[in-house]
């Protein structure tokens, strides 16, 4: 059987943990900040993880992850 290819989409946004779960970024960051209060920007900056419901997409996404 050949090998199974990664997204490479996929590989560039996420990275696995130790524990197995995946981080992200939150979205909302790049433009159109000005109305964005402080806050707002600094909770969009910090990483979190991948939601239960989406695990098993990104998993198939990143075989060998």
């Amino acid at each position: 059987m050949p090998k199974m290819k990664t997204r490479k989409g996929a590989a560039k946004r996420f990275t696995k943990t130790g524990s197995g779960k995946f981080k992200r970024r939150r979205q909302g960051l790049r433009h159109i900040l000005t109305k964005k209060s402080a806050k707002r920007k600094s909770r969009l900056g910090k990483s979190t993880t991948v939601d239960s419901a989406n695990i098993g997409q990104v998993k198939r996404m990143l075989p060998y992850a």
